[in-house]
């Protein structure tokens, strides 16, 4: 794939695995809450994955789209990406965040009632009922992600945020590096650090209820990365981005590793690199097609608000389907019935969010950084010639 600002500004495929990774996480929750049994959808976790993978490689591409008129060394470009990427995530997640808080003890009934009837272990109360100012605060500076103690404490699947954060956060630098040493060496070196990390912060007793320390999952970021990045002169270059990124999918942290996590990440890196550089082959460039189109198009732009949203629908739903019909109506009848109520009320509150929450804050972010650029410009032009040139 060469990517060139003239050439593609988009994957088309992106957009339907974006909103296949939603809809993975919200029939997995579906259920473990329902007590149904499916194979690999039972696995929420995957479809995390699988979103973590298309994050890394969406930072390298669009790096490489504005490589030709951003300074990557400069600070002000850091700046301007993070906040990017902060009006992106931040809006919806403040609301939902407010939500999740006040309904947080009503929720958590609701779960018990669930895991009680399913005969599963009890979650800890202070998971969906804190709303000390201290978590709060975790969670609005988005570090709650560093904290143990905090990185699993919302009725939100918001671990994976605070995780994404970190990402950006790092990102300005793995691009350095990569500039410095080559995209691989900078992978593997980057994979290594963060192995080291892992293992040293398990030795001091951090350990994360979910993997949302950067050092557990940032070689799945990497491997997004890999698939992205420019693998320089030569066709074969590309086939070793391939085998690195398939070697660290199987990196033995941040999540379960039995044989089932390992062939399914292997697939998902696999797949996602045969449709974005093996479009040539009929069935991949039909599926990617298909993967482009207006269905799985708003799939992927509902897929934030849905990932986020759902769980704050399914609680009262699930517990409600199982209070009313308790264990006459079968796991199968409690999936059917609550995924029809709990799908489509999501993606419609999804909907609602996107236009009100999610565009407007983008719009205001792309404000901010570009009166933040114009008055850098206008002091700029004010200083003696001497003072301002670079």
């Amino acid at each position: 794939m060469d990517i060139r600002p003239a050439d593609i500004r988009r994957v088309e495929c992106l957009d339907g695995l974006r909103g296949l990774a939603a809809l993975w996480v919200l029939f997995g929750h579906l259920v473990i809450l329902t007590g149904f049994r499916l194979p690999v959808l039972s696995k929420p976790d995957l479809g995390v994955d699988l979103f973590i993978l298309l994050s890394g490689f969406l930072m390298v591409f669009q790096y490489r789209l504005r490589a030709g008129a951003e300074d990557w060394r400069a600070p002000g470009t850091w700046a301007a990406f993070w906040a990017r990427r902060f009006f992106r995530l931040a809006p919806l997640f403040y609301v939902a965040l407010a939500a999740a808080l006040l309904a947080g003890p009503a929720l958590y009934a609701d779960r018990v009632a669930i895991d009680s009837f399913l005969g599963q272990p009890l979650q800890p109360r202070e998971r969906y009922a804190d709303a000390s100012l201290a978590n709060i605060a975790a969670h609005a500076s988005f570090v709650f992600g560093l904290l143990p103690d905090y990185a699993f404490r919302t009725p939100l699947p918001d671990w994976s945020l605070g995780l994404e954060m970190q990402f950006y956060a790092a990102f300005p630098f793995l691009v350095l590096l990569a500039r410095r040493i080559g995209w691989v060496p900078a992978a593997l070196v980057a994979a290594g650090a963060a192995l080291g990390l892992a293992v040293i912060a398990h030795r001091l007793g951090l350990d994360f209820p979910m993997p949302a320390f950067l050092p557990l999952k940032l070689h799945l970021f990497l491997c997004g990365m890999l698939i992205a990045a420019d693998p320089g002169p030569g066709r074969g270059r590309i086939g070793v981005h391939l085998v690195v990124a398939m070697l660290l999918a199987v990196m033995p942290v941040g999540g379960d590793h039995d044989l089932l996590h390992i062939v399914v990440r292997e697939a998902l890196v696999l797949g996602f690199f045969a449709l974005v550089h093996l479009r040539s082959l009929g069935a991949v460039d039909r599926v990617a097609r298909l993967l482009g189109g207006k269905l799985f198009h708003w799939l992927g732009e509902l897929s934030y608000g849905a990932y986020l949203i759902h769980l704050l629908i399914l609680y009262p739903v699930a517990a409600g389907v199982t209070a009313r019909f308790g264990a006459g109506l079968g796991a199968a009848g409690r999936f059917a019935l609550t995924g029809a109520i709990v799908v489509p009320a999501t993606y419609v509150l999804a909907y609602v969010t996107y236009r009100l929450v999610e565009l407007p804050g983008q719009r205001l972010g792309k404000a901010v950084i570009a009166r933040v650029a114009g008055d850098r410009v206008r002091a700029r032009q004010t200083l003696p010639e001497e003072i301002a040139a670079p």
